[in-house]
């Protein structure tokens, strides 16, 4: 059995005061506690640091400043966080449930050392917090870095990668680069376990959907050059007849 692990979690901010609130109630609830929390504000001028400090979280790190955008400041906190696992809980995201750390920990815990990657199911809800749907693509109960040539199978909220084996984010990316960083994890990784439970609500409104045509060639290319660009191309040939015959 696995000791028990600490968890990095990471929060990315920049003007999120109308959304913030969830996220940070969600953090305090956790019934595990072995965590840190990480707020990375990208200099916010509504309030959402004052409002993050006043909730009662003790933060391991506080940081606002400017960056060079989303994954800058996932890099940021990547660098700063001294956990075993890094969990990036973006501003309007909440845990599932109050004792969603612990299922995720008792997960690892059931090894005999801990997997480089745990991972879950995700919820969708809406700016009212109200349940949408589950997320499209359900987590495979074998996870592995070639099964993302299906598409991004997993929510990157719910993928817990080790930290010791987590890269930096690549800034070439703008929008997909966690797409990409997935990858990179499982391309290191050697045991993937997946946790039986929701482990997210995760708010539609991300920086992706709002650049959605941008993001999908973005992905095409990363996806390009992980898995070959002919394949690629086969594949999303196949993604849109199927399209069509659903349909």
């Amino acid at each position: 059995m696995s000791l028990e692990p600490r968890f990095s979690i990471i929060t990315i901010t920049y003007n999120a005061a109308s959304v913030i609130e969830p996220t940070l109630q969600s953090v305090l609830a956790q019934t595990y506690t072995n965590y840190e929390y990480l707020l990375i504000d990208g200099g916010s001028t509504d309030g959402t640091v004052d409002i993050a400090k006043a909730s009662g979280i003790d933060f391991a790190h506080v940081v606002s400043e400017p960056d060079k955008g989303l994954y800058d400041a996932m890099n940021k906190g990547i660098r700063l966080a001294k956990g075993d696992y890094l969990c990036f809980l973006n501003a309007g995201d909440a845990f599932y449930s109050p004792d969603t750390l612990q299922r995720i920990a008792d997960a690892a815990m059931a090894c005999d050392s801990l997997p480089h990657v745990l991972y879950g199911e995700t919820a969708e809800v809406d700016d009212a917090r109200n349940f949408v749907r589950m997320r499209r693509l359900k987590a495979p109960d074998d996870l592995n870095w070639r099964s993302f040539r299906d598409g991004m199978l997993v929510c990157h909220q719910a993928f817990y990668a080790r930290r010791d084996i987590a890269p930096l984010y690549d800034l070439r990316y703008r929008l997909s680069a966690d797409v990409d960083w997935c990858i990179k994890v499982m391309k290191s990784s050697t045991r993937l376990v997946k946790v039986d439970a929701v482990v997210v609500n995760y708010l539609q409104n991300g920086l992706s959907l709002k650049h959605h045509r941008a993001s999908l060639i973005e992905r095409f290319r990363i996806m390009s050059r992980h898995y070959g660009f002919l394949p690629t191309i086969a594949r999303h040939l196949w993604f849109v007849l199927r399209a069509v015959i659903r349909r």
